[in-house]
């Protein structure tokens, strides 16, 4: 089995962000794989491991995509494809979805495992489009892989209903959860070891495409502004016998909140 995984690379949402003049603030941003791809990589490492998959990981970015590849690589992963392109830089869910098209066709994968979001968008498209473009079964959401054979998988995916259970052909795509894994932390063999393997870097040229083609000149999206959140306004506490304090918060929600 061949599996292709994806791995973004997005800001520290763990840091306090700044937005001025509608953009966000980047001097001190730090940045990291996304949380959701981490899960992905983890998944396609373990059916590495227990199932003798072949895994390759594929990121779309600038230069400093190279040590996030690097960790996917000290994590398990084979093989390592970075797409540089600045064309891309403004690239909405529909072109990165071509492009993963692009590198799909090329490899010939079996199996394509993604993160069903991305933290710093939380669209939870590119996976899902890339599925209905190539024509091939789609489960979102996933939180746990079963290998059946070498043509069929079955998942467990989060619904609204529960838990279901969904027999899949390949090839297909899935989308996981992070409920399916706890990513490994790559031990210092592992670290030291990926710093020596060769990442196929490659532009649109080189992925014999050009960004017409993946629909870069016809953006379905575009982020037009960043907004900082409102502040909440500190709430009230109240103090005092149990009747009066009733008393006075049916008071604001009616005549101050307009709740009633």
């Amino acid at each position: 089995m061949k599996i292709l995984t994806t791995a973004k690379k997005v800001v520290d949402v763990e840091l306090t962000l700044h937005v001025e003049n509608g953009a966000i603030v980047e001097d001190g941003l730090q940045y990291v794989i996304n949380a959701w791809d981490e899960n992905a990589v983890e998944a396609s490492v373990q059916l590495k491991e227990n199932n003798g998959a072949e895994t390759t990981l594929v990121s779309i970015g600038g230069s400093d995509n190279t040590d996030m590849i690097r960790k996917c690589y000290a994590m398990g992963i084979d093989n390592g494809i970075h797409i540089d392109d600045p064309a891309l830089e403004k690239a909405d869910s529909f072109v990165f979805a071509r492009v993963l098209q692009k590198v799909y066709e090329a490899g010939e994968y079996d199996l394509v495992i993604t993160g069903k979001q991305a933290q710093d968008t939380d669209n939870g498209q590119t996976g899902i489009i890339l599925a209905e473009i190539l024509g091939i079964p789609c489960v979102s959401n996933v939180v746990a892989i079963d290998v059946i054979d070498d043509a069929n998988i079955k998942v467990s995916r989060l619904g609204d209903m529960g838990t279901e259970i969904i027999d899949v052909s390949l090839p297909a795509v899935i989308t996981v959860s992070d409920s399916i894994n706890e990513p490994r932390l790559p031990a210092m063999r592992g670290i030291m070891m990926a710093k020596k393997k060769k990442i196929q870097v490659m532009d649109l040229a080189g992925l014999g495409t050009s960004y017409d083609e993946v629909s870069g000149g016809s953006l379905t999206s575009e982020v037009i502004a960043f907004m900082a959140s409102e502040t909440r306004q500190a709430g009230q506490k109240f103090e005092g016998d149990a009747v009066e304090i009733t008393a006075k918060v049916v008071d604001l929600l009616a005549n101050e909140a307009k709740v009633f």
